[in-house]
């Protein structure tokens, strides 16, 4: 496929204006480029065309299957799209009077308090712009809880199937990351955890139910653990969407927490943003979140509240992303109490339904029920025909789906992590596992047929490692 620039005619254009029936005016030279922009010269119709080529080329949820564990990349319903873009907000300007902006400002309210509800949690703050901001954003949160303390705490505990932005936000917030392995089974080593947890460690990041897909059984012990050795418990919210409406991060322990609402609430990620990561936590830690903060007057109408002297500050423009945010209100709203439960219910029946069927003929190291995701290891199979977790991923791109992730989390070897979400039909679970299936059959007769996957996309295999050490980003 050409580049639009090699589709350009010199002269050649895609507008006809009327002549203009205003004076010209002259900017000085140096308001001026130096040179003419560059731009192709093509009509509207090859303009539209090339797009829309480029477009098809695309794949994402609406697409087709997109099992992409950890990620979440479930369908968004389109009526959060519709009420997104409503003009109402739209058109708002964010430094509109608060008098001028109350529908606005009651959506913030309401969905703040909303997500405490869910999530158990006492105060909130939209802000963050994406899930690792509201990790970050936490991480300072709890650093300005223990100084006012007075307590000198240096140190994050972080397991080791933990998602790599945890440790990588508490380096920026500037702790030193203490590193636990897990046990055989895939969970938390309390025995580990005991002896990591002194009082230097300001607080220990977990996900639950946790990156394999498991729920931490003795999360109350973890919370004993943490909390005695006077530490704070951090919930990534990654995960929520296993138990939302089932159980609460608040009620297990957790004293703050971040969620991904690009992930868990609908909201479309992926392709660089916009995102959303809330930051919610208990009373303690509420004085120490980012300013400013919206509350429900006496008389009913909404403004912001007085700001506390010991706010973090400001970690984004206004309000955070704020269309972001009303789709995931929109969402809420949507499903409602028994509605969110189910949508939790239905994706750990789904993660459940296709391990089942995929444990038949891939190695599943974590045995017994999982949450909303799970991870299947092609560690055998390598090692009988050469072919990896890579090789099967490219493969089930020439069968019309997405690759589940692979290679995360880093305790399994060979692996891929499914995620098929709660929105997936049983016939659809069972077409993507009669692919895997075939594939997995091929490798063993055929195996270098495999490895030249995929075949029907415009680029077939990159060179991936060359990619991420030396990238090309302009030309």
């Amino acid at each position: 496929m050409k580049l639009i620039f090699e589709k350009s005619i010199s002269g050649r254009t895609g507008f006809s204006l009327p002549a203009s029936d205003v004076a010209e005016y002259k900017l000085s030279d140096g308001a001026l480029r130096a040179a003419a922009a560059e731009l192709p010269e093509v009509s509207e119709l090859d303009l539209v065309r090339h797009y829309d080529a480029l477009a098809a080329r695309a794949y994402g949820v609406d697409s087709g299957f997109y099992p992409l564990g950890s990620c979440t990349m479930k369908y968004n319903p389109k009526l959060n799209e519709t009420v997104a873009a409503l003009a109402g907000f739209t058109e708002l300007h964010p430094l509109q009077e608060p008098s001028s902006a109350q529908g606005a400002l009651e959506a913030i309210y309401t969905l703040t308090e909303s997500l405490k509800e869910i999530t158990g949690m006492d105060d909130g703050t939209l802000q963050p712009a994406a899930g690792a901001h509201g990790e970050f954003t936490s991480l300072l949160m709890i650093g300005a809880y223990f100084k006012k303390k007075g307590e000198k705490r240096t140190k994050i505990i972080v397991p080791d199937s933990a998602h790599g932005t945890n440790p990588a936000s508490a380096a920026m917030a500037g702790f030193e990351i203490v590193n636990i392995p897990s046990d055989a089974n895939g969970y938390v080593d309390t025995e580990v955890l005991a002896n990591a947890m002194t009082e230097e460690v300001a607080a220990f990041m977990l996900t639950n139910p946790n990156t394999v897909g498991l729920f931490e059984k003795n999360i109350g012990k973890i919370s004993r653990i943490v909390h005695d050795k006077g530490g704070l418990l951090y919930y990534d919210g990654a995960n929520l969407n296993a138990v939302m409406g089932i159980v609460r991060p608040g009620d297990m322990g957790f004293d703050i927490m971040h969620i991904n609402l690009h992930k868990t609430f609908s909201t479309p990620h992926g392709g660089g943003g916009p995102g959303s990561g809330p930051v919610l936590c208990k009373k303690a830690l509420a004085p120490h979140l980012p300013y400013p903060l919206v509350e429900k007057k006496k008389d009913g109408r909404f403004g912001y509240r007085k700001t506390s002297l010991a706010s973090i500050g400001r970690v984004r423009a206004f309000q955070g992303n704020f269309l972001v945010e009303i789709r995931a209100l929109a969402y809420i709203i949507a499903l409602g109490r028994e509605g969110i439960r189910d949508a939790a219910e239905k994706a750990v029946l789904n993660a459940n339904y296709m391990k089942s069927l995929v444990s038949e003929f891939l190695t599943a190291p974590h045995k017994g029920a999982c949450m909303h995701e799970f991870v299947a290891s092609c560690e055998k199979l390598k090692e009988e025909t050469g072919v990896s977790a890579l090789d099967v991923a490219k493969a089930l791109i020439d069968h019309g789906m997405h690759p589940p992730t692979i290679y995360f989390p880093l305790i399994v070897h060979e692996a891929m992590m499914f995620e098929p979400t709660e929105t997936e039909s049983r016939e659809t679970i069972d077409e993507a596992v009669a692919a895997l299936k075939e594939i997995v059959a091929q490798a063993k007769t055929d195996p270098e047929s495999i490895k030249k996957s995929p075949l029907t996309t415009p680029v077939g295999r990159p060179d991936e490692v060359k990619a991420a050490r030396k990238p090309i980003l302009k030309i």
